[in-house]
């Protein structure tokens, strides 16, 4: 998959079917149905994202990953962020994440945090690349399994090289859409 077949948007409520089947896929301890519900209709903090990429059977777009995160004042809380397994380690999590850190930064946020299960390393990476710093553990915070979280926290809130967008893509300003360089 070339980095520029992945779009990302702004997620409604009709998405809540896709998105709870990528959660149970990608999640040990899953949140419900309800909880992705309210996020993505009833909480005015919360934003949601949807990554597309072209099924090369139907050429329309599919669902292969979502993120939701928080933006509070002026901090950007990472909440939850899930790709499916065929399309991880292709770029997808980086610009979901790039895409929320980008939104922060123009609604004047000034930083961002996260906890992430102490061992998904995939995601320690992805974040430490990012340019976040480990600064704390909260111990036993997960469950199924039981598990430490590992706090990370980005001061100020900025973006790195890994945020510079794909050839081939344009950002309207102001505008959550996404403009590819085919159609």
């Amino acid at each position: 998959m070339a980095p520029d077949s992945v779009m990302i948007e702004s997620a409604t409520a009709d998405a809540l079917d896709e998105v709870w089947a990528i959660e149970q896929a990608c999640f040990s301890a899953p949140w419900t149905r309800k909880m992705l519900a309210a996020e993505l209709s009833g909480n005015p903090f919360a934003h949601f994202l949807l990554a597309k990429c072209p099924d090369p059977l139907s050429g329309s777009f599919v669902i292969v990953g979502y993120f939701c995160f928080w933006i509070v004042f002026e901090e950007v809380r990472l909440m939850n962020l899930a790709v499916l397994v065929p399309f991880r380690r292709q770029g997808v999590a980086t610009r979901l994440v790039c895409w929320a850190l980008r939104t922060g930064l123009e609604r004047g946020a000034n930083r961002a945090m996260l906890e992430v299960r102490a061992s998904n390393q995939e995601a320690l990476t992805l974040y430490d690349r990012l340019g976040f710093l480990r600064t704390a553990t909260r111990t036993r915070y997960y469950t199924n399994p039981d598990e430490d979280a590992v706090l990370m926290e980005m001061t100020p809130l900025q973006l790195g090289t890994l945020c510079e967008p794909p050839p081939g893509e344009l950002q309207e300003p102001g505008s959550r859409t996404t403009v590819h360089g085919r159609v």
